[in-house]
């Protein structure tokens, strides 16, 4: 199976065998605008190229987009972070591969990875947040993913937090949950706070026990997710949130400081159990190479 995942700051691929081995990798920069479409491409094409003829033929492929998309038509229907809108996908990448290609939305299929087959796996009611380079995820209740008239559901991301003094967001709104919570939105403030530029959000969480400023960063991102999500938490009543996407890297520090939020403000619904998803960053290949099997997310 050929996976490719378009991230808004890079674009990773893998091609993976029935056992779930991974064969062969990439990973790109991702361009602005429709251009990412052509680098998709490229990718592709690459990755099939290098794939040695005794692991047989590659025989089906998925691409999974950030932003609104609508699978039925092949239409890449919005993206903030990326920058495009209404990009006809259609056949574009069959005809280039060769291979029947699907295509989905990106956290929609990581967060089924994460429900059916990681860490969410046993469960039927589960809130799966994605936290990276924006902030969104999935919803499954009573056994079935929710996918919403729009055809996905769990843009926690813009859910609006900070009414009165809220920065800016790419959607359009202002104090989203992603403006305060996101990886960019972490290295950004602790920047506007100490004056000094750091790579990531990973490079902030490395030093909070020695770093005041670092903490009053991370608490305030952590406060920011965790009332986002108070009103899913009420409305669905989930028994696990799962926190995946490449800023659960910074592991049990952010698990616990979340659980901690809810379990001292939670109090109508239960509190759910805040658990670390298994994937990571490799939630939305994972789940590309089970949709690209499967060819459905079941």
């Amino acid at each position: 199976m050929l996976a490719v995942d378009v991230g808004g700051t890079t674009i990773k691929g893998e091609i993976t065998n029935s056992a779930g081995a991974v064969l062969n990798s990439g990973t790109v920069a991702t361009p602005r605008g429709a251009a990412a479409f052509d680098a998709v491409g490229d990718l592709g094409a690459a990755l099939l190229s290098d794939v040695s003829a005794e692991h047989g033929p590659v025989v089906r492929a998925a691409v999974v987009l950030p932003g609104i998309v609508d699978p039925e038509r092949g239409l890449a229907v919005f993206s903030s972070n990326v920058g495009w809108r209404d990009v006809v996908v259609g056949n574009r990448f069959r005809d280039r591969w060769g291979m029947p290609v699907l295509i989905e939305h990106d956290v929609a299929v990581a967060g089924w990875a994460e429900w059916r087959f990681g860490a969410g796996r046993g469960f039927d009611d589960v809130c799966v947040v994605i936290l990276g380079t924006g902030i969104s995820g999935t919803l499954s209740v009573d056994g079935r993913l929710v996918r919403g008239a729009a055809g996905q559901a769990g843009e926690y991301g813009h859910i609006p937090v900070r009414h009165r003094d809220g920065l800016p967001c790419p959607c359009g709104s202002f104090g989203c949950v992603e403006t305060v919570a996101s990886g960019a939105a972490i290295a950004r403030a602790y920047t506007a706070r100490t004056g000094r530029t750091v790579p990531g959000a990973e490079a902030v969480f490395a030093v909070l026990d020695a770093d005041p400023d670092a903490r009053a960063v991370v608490d305030d991102a952590v406060d920011a997710l965790a009332e986002g999500l108070f009103g899913v938490i009420h409305a669905s009543c989930p028994s696990v949130v799962v926190l995946g996407g490449g800023l659960a890297g910074a592991g049990a520090v952010l698990v616990d400081a979340v659980q901690e939020r809810f379990d001292r403000l939670v109090r109508v619904a239960g509190v759910p159990r805040v658990v670390l998803g298994e994937y990571g960053a490799r939630a939305g290949l994972v789940g590309a190479a089970r949709y690209a099997r499967l060819g459905r997310l079941a």
